[in-house]
């Protein structure tokens, strides 16, 4: 008897489960309550600030060798004129910096390293910019996803208190819909942590390659300064 209950049982959530009908992305969404609004806000702006940042950092973190090259070669020859136009053209971090350090020449060692180093600082802090509301949004949304799901539980066992009506369907069906909110701020916080590191690795790969390339400036003009004493 046991036995016949129990195949009676699985044959029943199979038949329910085959005859369930699907449902869609959008329609799932939906159901994740007021909650998905912030989510959504925050998943769009993820997107735009991690393509915003992605282009401006590929934009202004240009280093070329021959840029070094040719600028090592003018002040060498002292052509500084040609030096600042050739940072000048860049338009790009580098081309800033090396802009400032060759309109130093003259100036100590020291002062244009300080130079060099400061400007190096500000151009970095650019790149850098919005970064930290990818770091915001990265604690924030599994948060607030999860307010959303604790919010639905509530409202389903109050429910459940008002009518006494304890329909396990009825539990399950408010639980999957509430949990949505779980699944997409684990999935924006995600994509928030994501997008906010590998950002900061692309910075951290140019300013290496601005430091080699100040390192080869002052090496250069180390040699002009120490044959004049």
């Amino acid at each position: 008897m046991i036995l016949l209950q129990a195949q009676t049982a699985v044959d029943s959530v199979a038949t329910a489960a085959t005859s369930a009908p699907g449902i869609s992305l959008f329609d799932l969404l939906l159901k994740g309550g007021w909650v998905m609004i912030p989510l959504l806000i925050m998943f769009f702006l993820t997107l735009f600030i991690i393509f915003e940042r992605w282009l401006a950092i590929n934009s202004n973190g240009k280093l070329e060798e021959s840029f070094i090259d040719n600028m090592k070669d003018f002040v060498q020859q002292g052509n500084i004129k040609s030096a600042e136009s050739l940072c000048r053209n860049q338009r790009s971090a580098a081309g800033r910096i090396f802009e400032k350090a060759v309109g130093r020449i003259g100036y100590s060692i020291k002062d244009i390293e300080s130079t060099i180093e400061n400007a190096s600082h500000i151009e970095i802090s650019r790149m850098e910019s919005n970064l930290s509301y990818l770091g915001v949004i990265a604690g924030i949304a599994p948060m607030l996803g999860f307010v959303g799901t604790i919010s639905g539980i509530i409202n389903i066992f109050y429910s459940i208190s008002q009518s006494n009506d304890f329909d396990i369907s009825t539990i399950a069906s408010g639980m999957y819909e509430k949990m949505v909110t779980s699944g997409a701020g684990l999935i924006v916080g995600l994509i928030a942590y994501m997008g906010y590191h590998l950002l900061n690795m692309k910075i951290d790969r140019i300013a290496l390659k601005l430091q080699s390339g100040a390192f080869d400036f002052i090496d250069v003009l180390q040699k002009p300064i120490t044959s004049r004493s």
